[in-house]
């Protein structure tokens, strides 16, 4: 895998800080793509869903490319407030950037719903149930769970079993048929934790990575 990302950045624009928020992205992508094919599988969906899934999983954090110049690192609670309310953009920059790109809306829009909670708490629209699209309500749930067993600035990684459990104790925010696809995927044989899904790239992935590092190169422009 670092020899991929090695030769990913290889001869492009990106200066090196910027490469490993990339790279995190990327590999956080290649994560939820994977098991929310997985889970699709699960349930019964058919090939074009997952492939659908596997575009929609890879490029639903594109937007946060775009917010490096409103982050704050100060602790200061009005910043974080504020940094809170720029976060909460990238579903719409990612929304955004995926329909200038060319792709269908079905893609686009599970990309901007990704946040919706089943219970209508989420945003951007405060969607409830199956008003959310299907693709989003899968979305939801890997993304979350690829989130907690992620090391993050402020916590270590949580480990997967309470991933779970913290999940649990959430779980009016997941569609209940997927939840329990999701919780029978990660209690399977083949499924081997999230580090190994980040180191599963597929054609297809690669792909659509490409627009990961054309935006990153955009968003260098634009701050120099």
């Amino acid at each position: 895998m670092k020899d991929y990302f090695d030769k990913l950045m290889s001869d492009k624009k990106i200066p090196l800080h910027m490469q490993e928020t990339v790279r995190e992205e990327i590999c956080h992508g290649i994560e939820v793509s994977n098991l929310a094919v997985m889970i699709a599988r699960e349930l019964g969906e058919d090939k074009n869903i997952c492939r659908d899934l596997t575009i929609a999983g890879i490029l639903h954090d594109i937007g946060k490319l775009k917010l490096t110049d409103y982050l704050y690192s100060e602790e200061d609670d009005t910043l974080m407030i504020e940094q809170m309310k720029y976060v909460r953009m990238h579903s719409t920059y990612s929304y955004k950037i995926l329909k200038n790109a060319g792709y269908p809306d079905n893609i686009a829009e599970a990309v901007y719903h990704h946040h919706e909670n089943y219970d209508g708490s989420g945003y951007p629209d405060n969607l409830r149930g199956k008003d959310i699209p299907i693709m989003s309500r899968i979305l939801r749930t890997c993304d979350v769970f690829a989130a907690l067993t992620a090391d993050r600035s402020y916590r270590n990684a949580f480990d997967e079993q309470s991933a779970v459990e913290i999940m649990i104790d959430e779980v009016a925010d997941y569609d209940m048929e997927i939840f329990l696809a999701f919780q029978r995927i990660i209690h399977k044989g083949e499924y081997n934790g999230m580090e190994s899904l980040k180191e599963e790239v597929n054609d297809l992935q690669k792909e659509h990575i490409k627009l990961f590092i054309k935006e990153a190169e955009k968003t260098c422009h634009l701050m120099a």
